[in-house]
């Protein structure tokens, strides 16, 4: 029977908002795995910072994110939770901590312009993201 394979990326952010494509990293895992079907795990342990998976074809596609996030959640509001960084649990809240990717025949089975992107809300910062990649069950 196939057995799960887990690992984690740690990556280093630059700036305060900043989407950082992540998909190499992951396919490497992938890879390492020996996983030929099955489904990916990508989750995000932390509270000011999420996963999603996107359109990575255009780089200005992660900048317009990362703005357009900014702007719907500034920095500064009238929130109640104050620890000064509230926005960033928020835009955490309206991402996500985990993805689901599927694997088939060796590689991440992602549209043809879609990236997976590491989104940081409360940078820079030293991150780890978790990897699980489960087989399918022979069958």
């Amino acid at each position: 029977m196939p057995k799960m394979f887990r690992n984690k990326i740690k990556i280093k952010t630059e700036r305060r908002t900043q989407l950082v494509d992540i998909t190499a990293q992951v396919e490497n895992v992938v890879r390492e795995s020996g996983c030929d079907d099955g489904v990916c795990y990508v989750y995000v342990s932390h509270t000011t910072a999420g996963v999603i998976v996107n359109e990575g074809y255009d780089p200005d596609v992660a900048r317009d994110i990362e703005v357009t996030l900014d702007r719907l959640v500034p920095r500064e509001g009238d929130y109640c939770h104050d620890e000064g960084n509230s926005d960033a649990h928020i835009k955490t809240a309206l991402t996500s901590s985990s993805a689901v990717i599927f694997i088939e025949g060796g590689k991440l089975l992602l549209g043809r312009w879609q990236k997976i992107f590491f989104c940081e809300f409360d940078g820079p910062r030293h991150r780890e993201i978790w990897l699980k990649v489960c087989p399918d069950a022979a069958g």
